[in-house]
């Protein structure tokens, strides 16, 4: 009864597969929570002029990439760009979109590009815009 065996081991193995990949990442809704809680703090940093609030949000990359171009550092550099910042709450969300470890937020005047990192969920461009039938234009991003 070779059969039965790989039966139940194909089964089993289904049902692992499944459990992992549902576990591993969170609930979208878990998600979709946590994108939206890191671009409110990231716009009311941004609003506040808190450059320190502000770079804490960002991804690695951002931050080397505003340090770079400011020639200053991130807390400095971060509130000389050019970036809108909306009154953020909850209700200001225009749409989130996750699709596993990436998001979208989008807000009335920005629309912000996010990931998930070990330590949560970090600004991986910001100061987005869309443009017909091409990629967003982001004036804040990593390089």
């Amino acid at each position: 009864m070779p059969w039965r065996w790989r039966w139940r081991w194909g089964w089993g193995a289904a049902a692992g597969t499944v459990l992992l990949l549902t576990t591993g990442c969170g609930t979208v809704e878990e998600r979709r929570t946590g994108a939206l809680d890191a671009a409110l703090d990231f716009e009311r940093a941004l609003g506040a002029g808190d450059g320190v609030a502000v770079c804490a949000v960002l991804a690695p990359a951002v931050r080397e990439e505003i340090e770079q171009s400011a020639g200053a550092s991130c807390e400095e550099g971060v509130l000389e760009e050019e970036v809108p910042s909306v009154t953020a709450a909850s209700n200001d969300v225009e749409g989130i979109d996750v699709s596993g470890r990436q998001a979208r937020v989008e807000f009335p005047t920005d629309t912000l590009f996010l990931s998930q990192f070990s330590g949560g969920w970090k600004v991986v461009a910001a100061g987005c815009g869309p443009q017909p039938e091409r990629p967003y234009r982001c004036r804040l991003k990593g390089g």
